[in-house]
């Protein structure tokens, strides 16, 4: 079989490709096209279409909000769009503005040759060609998402903001932990790489040949790497409400990279003195694609109850 092809259904495989978006998109119809104004009053909840200093974005405003806006990333698999994250996880019970962005390469900005493009690029080396334009690039793209949030009146800069991610989504999340250029009050990863070293380990189990890596991929390995840059993440007063959600069924990215992830954090959270403001939850009946789980509402509740308590 070529080897293209090969690649491909490794990616689809690999990532959860599959069609749940169409599958779930019966709440498209009530999603619309709109410039964002976050000053307006409302009489109901909305939920527009936008983009937000050019990233594609879905904006969910409730009527009433008293917690800053939340962003959420999506991950390489279902769900795998900001439609399909809304769907899974819409938040209503949480007071604030839900932001959900596109990753880049994926919804309106994928390449004319679709999945077949990210095929070729992981072929070529899925290091530099997929995981830094896409995991490293959304978390480059947020501070200016956060200016334009502040510019349409969603947002009080001083008042920082809630993040979410998903599998990629969570390696972007714990990246923009880490770098800091965005007041992140609390933060929740759902299954979530917490590299680019824990992907390509996930990439070899697949594929069952070794990685090449060159001076550029071990950079941002090196970059990317959460346990080693625990100290980043915990480095505010107080360190942001980290929540490390991870399924134990999860076979794509074992929950022991959750675990370690911890591990690393925790001594830091104790020296702040803030050890409540990290949890680690490992579900048991969960795997890597949890959106259809039968734990799914509980997750869903969880998670709702962090940003209620920590923003």
């Amino acid at each position: 079989m070529n080897r293209t092809i090969v690649l491909r259904k490794i990616l689809i495989g690999l990532w959860c490709c599959a069609c749940w978006t169409t599958a779930h998109a019966s709440n498209a119809a009530s999603v619309t096209a709109s410039p964002l104004n976050c000053r307006a009053s409302r009489s109901e909840q909305r939920t527009i279409e936008t983009t937000l200093a050019d990233v594609p974005a879905i904006v969910r405003l409730p009527m009433k909000t008293t917690l800053p806006p939340i962003i959420l990333w999506h991950g390489f698999g279902p769900p795998a769009s900001e439609q399909a994250l809304m769907t899974a996880l819409p938040l209503d019970d949480v007071p604030a503005i839900k932001v959900y962005l596109g990753l880049p390469m994926f919804g309106a900005r994928m390449h004319a040759r679709g999945m077949d493009e990210i095929a070729e690029r992981q072929k070529k080396d899925v290091g530099t060609l997929v995981f830094a334009p896409v995991v490293m690039g959304a978390a480059e793209e947020l501070a200016n998402v956060v200016h334009a949030l502040g510019d349409a009146g969603c947002l009080d800069p001083q008042d920082g903001v809630g993040l979410f991610g998903f599998s990629a989504g969570g390696a972007s999340t714990l990246l923009a932990l880490a770098d800091r250029k965005v007041n992140i009050k609390a933060a929740v990863t759902l299954n979530a790489s917490t590299g680019l070293s824990a992907s390509v380990a996930a990439f070899e189990r697949a594929v069952q040949q070794p990685y090449i890596w060159t001076p550029a991929s071990r950079a941002l390995a090196d970059r990317s790497d959460a346990v080693k840059r625990a100290a980043d993440i915990t480095a505010g007063n107080p360190p942001p409400a980290l929540l490390i959600i991870h399924g134990e069924r999860d076979q794509m990215l074992p929950p022991r990279t959750a675990s370690d992830l911890y591990d690393s954090l925790l001594p830091l959270y104790e020296r702040a003195a803030a050890p409540s403001r990290l949890q680690l939850a490992l579900v048991p009946d969960v795997a890597h694609a949890w959106a259809d789980s039968p734990s799914g509402d509980p997750l869903r509740a969880r998670i709702s109850q962090w940003f209620r308590q920590h923003l």
